[in-house]
C-alpha cells in the first residue's frame, strides 16, 4: 500500500472511537450520582456522523463497546457477568446502535444545534431500549420493594420511571462528551486538510 492511498482521517475518526472506549472503563465503578456520565453516548454519535462508509459507523463503536464490555464484566462487574457479558446485552447493544444512527439521521452538517439534538434524541432512544431489557432480565429490581418488576405494563413503566435519573446523565454526558469530540475534530480538519472529506 502506498502512502497516497493510506487514510488519516480515518485512523484519526478511530482514535477517538479508541480515546473514548478507554475513557469508558477508566470511568466504570460502582452506582453514584454520576452512574452513566460516560463518553459512549458521544462516541455512538460521533461515528454515525463522521464515518463515510455507514459500516464503520457500527463496527468500530460496537466494537469499542464490546471489548470495553467483556473487560469489565471480567473485572469490575463479575459478580453480574453472565459468560463473557452480562444479561440482557443485547438491548444495549441495539440502543448502542440506535444511537449510532440517531447521528447518521440528524447530524448531516456538523452545527451546535444538531449535535445538541442529537445528544437527546440518542439519550432518550438508549433509554427507552435498554430499560425495556432491563426489566426483562432477572436483575429488574424494583428499587422501592426490593423485589423484581411485575412483567406487566406497570412494571415495565415502574422500571422506566427508576432509570430517568441515568437518563439525565446520559443527556449531560452526551452534551459533554459530543462538544469535546466533535468541537475537537472540527478544529482538527480546519487545521489538516487531510482530515477533511475528499471533494
Amino acid at each position: 500500500m502506498s502512502i497516497k492511498n493510506l487514510q488519516p482521517r480515518f485512523f484519526v475518526l478511530l482514535l477517538f472511537i479508541v480515546v473514548a472506549g478507554v475513557l469508558r472503563i477508566t470511568a466504570a465503578g460502582e452506582i453514584t450520582p454520576f452512574s452513566n456520565f460516560s463518553p459512549v453516548g458521544a462516541m455512538a454519535l460521533f461515528g454515525g456522523a463522521y464515518f463515510a462508509d455507514k459500516w464503520k459507523s457500527y463496527v468500530f463503536p460496537l466494537l469499542t463497546l464490546f471489548l470495553g464490555d467483556v473487560i469489565m464484566s471480567q473485572t469490575i462487574y463479575k459478580a453480574y457477568a453472565t459468560g463473557i457479558l452480562y444479561e440482557g446485552w443485547i438491548w444495549t447493544y441495539l440502543g448502542f446502535a440506535a444511537m449510532v444512527l440517531t447521528g447518521q439521521l440528524i447530524i448531516k452538517k456538523v452545527r451546535i444545534t444538531s449535535v445538541v439534538a442529537a445528544s437527546v434524541v440518542a439519550a432518550i432512544v438508549f433509554w427507552l431500549l435498554a430499560d425495556f431489557g432491563t426489566w426483562t432480565t432477572a436483575y429488574n429490581i424494583d428499587m422501592t420493594t426490593g423485589l423484581p418488576f411485575t412483567k406487566d405494563a406497570q412494571g415495565l413503566v415502574k422500571c422506566y420511571i427508576q432509570g430517568l435519573p441515568l437518563v439525565k446523565n446520559t443527556i449531560l454526558s452526551n452534551l459533554v462528551f459530543s462538544a469535546i469530540f466533535f468541537g475537537l475534530f472540527e478544529l482538527m480538519q480546519n487545521k489538516i486538510p487531510a482530515l477533511s472529506i475528499p471533494r
